[in-house]
């Protein structure tokens, strides 16, 4: 009997038809839906932080207080404005508050905090003047670490960051807002060819967590997002909240397979103003773990994010075949998503439902999509059949 099955793209739901005996499913821990809004999970996650006492009783009412933020953040506004709020139980005035986003990220958030906020101040980290760094300390590899200074000078950190996949640190949020994203030019260049398209394997980040145990003890808001543009839960605390949050982020994203498929149908849901090109390459890796070589891989999504130069040089081949090479002598910024859609691509056809016009589509080796019984047509050819949600969100393993 066909099994009746929906994906949401975007905000739309696709259902598909699928013959049982042709589906593989994922194996994943149960979640339950989100019990309370973004605002009320931060809030709660401040008051009962992961091995430690609530946030106020570790400020006093003279510290100057930098908050890191990250922009790609479901209800970021919310969610800052209760740590604004928070913080300032504690006799901080928001004059001593510094709100510090990574490089060339847009100041959206700041036009949307309550007025009670005025005082706060925004900062763009700039990488590239040497007056805005401050040197921190050598890592044990011998690294000479340059840090935002605002950062690296105020009395107390906070990171309110996004838990996610990575295919540099395998696990991006908390320390890798501060490493290598509050760092300088000239890190950022050298660790741009450092990726791997594997799975991570549980641990922390190896070289951002050395450096945030030497920025002292920084306060980590680690946001796990749940289905779309939900937050799942939030986990507060210390530098030891960090391995927490990897737990529990697992727990909501990881899955395994117990064996490859011909076909996998991979969505990316939510608001596709947040989605990146770097969102759309983790979920078609995520997509060519789980396929057989040869197979299909259907990737749907409503967004056309921009193209960053490493998406660019892609366009310029008639194929994957010599994109790694191209992408190795080039060393644009987005090496890595580039590699991983290549990576994709070679394991598999690639078939794309997108906000783009078809012949950037088909620029990046793809087949384009254009209506939802395309993508039913595809199942319909035959062999095992895999859907995965919110697919740059997950880590699929096969086994």
């Amino acid at each position: 009997m066909p099994e009746q099955s929906e994906l949401i793209v975007g905000s739309e739901p696709w259902p598909l038809t699928i013959p049982a005996n042709r589906v593989v499913a994922l194996r994943r821990a149960p979640f339950a839906a989100p019990t309370a809004s973004a605002a009320e999970l931060v809030r709660d996650a401040l008051e009962k932080p992961f091995h430690f006492e609530p946030l106020r009783r570790a400020l006093t009412p003279d510290d100057r207080v930098a908050v890191v933020i990250d922009p790609r953040l479901p209800h970021l506004t919310e969610m800052l404005a209760e740590v604004l709020r928070h913080v300032g139980t504690a006799g901080v005035p928001p004059a001593a508050i510094t709100v510090v986003s990574p490089a060339n990220a847009p100041q959206t958030w700041l036009a949307e905090l309550p007025d009670e906020f005025a005082g706060v101040t925004a900062e763009t980290h700039d990488p590239a003047t040497p007056q805005k760094l401050m040197y921190v300390a050598a890592t044990q590899g011998e690294r000479r670490v340059y840090l935002n200074r605002t950062v690296a000078e105020a009395d107390f950190i906070i990171v309110l960051a996004g838990r996610r996949y990575d295919p540099h640190a395998g696990y991006a949020g908390a320390e890798t807002a501060l490493f290598p994203t509050l760092s300088n030019e000239e890190t950022h260049a050298a660790l741009v060819g450092e990726f791997s398209s594997a799975a991570p394997d549980g641990k922390r980040e190896g070289e951002a967590a050395e450096v945030a145990y030497l920025l002292g003890t920084p306060f980590f808001i680690q946001v796990i997002e749940g289905d779309g543009d939900t937050v799942q839960e939030v986990v507060a605390g210390l530098f030891d909240s960090g391995a927490e949050g990897i737990r529990r982020q697992d727990a909501r994203w990881r899955a395994s397979i117990d064996r490859e498929v011909d076909t996998v149908i991979a969505a990316v849901s939510g608001d596709p103003g947040r989605v990146t090109f770097a969102d759309l390459a983790c979920a078609a890796a995520t997509a060519a773990r789980a396929v057989k070589k040869g197979g299909r891989i259907a990737l749907l999504t409503t967004a056309a994010p921009d193209l960053g130069p490493g998406a660019e040089l892609l366009r310029k081949l008639d194929g994957p075949t010599y994109a790694k090479k191209l992408l190795a002598r080039e060393k644009p910024d987005d090496w890595a998503a580039a590699a991983l859609w290549v990576y994709a691509a070679k394991s598999a056809s690639l078939f794309l439902a997108s906000g783009y016009p078809d012949d950037v589509a088909e620029g990046l080796f793809t087949t384009p999509i254009r209506t939802r019984s395309e993508a039913q047509r595809l199942i319909d050819t035959g062999g095992t059949v895999l859907l995965i949600p919110d697919a740059h969100k997950t880590m699929v393993t096969v086994g």
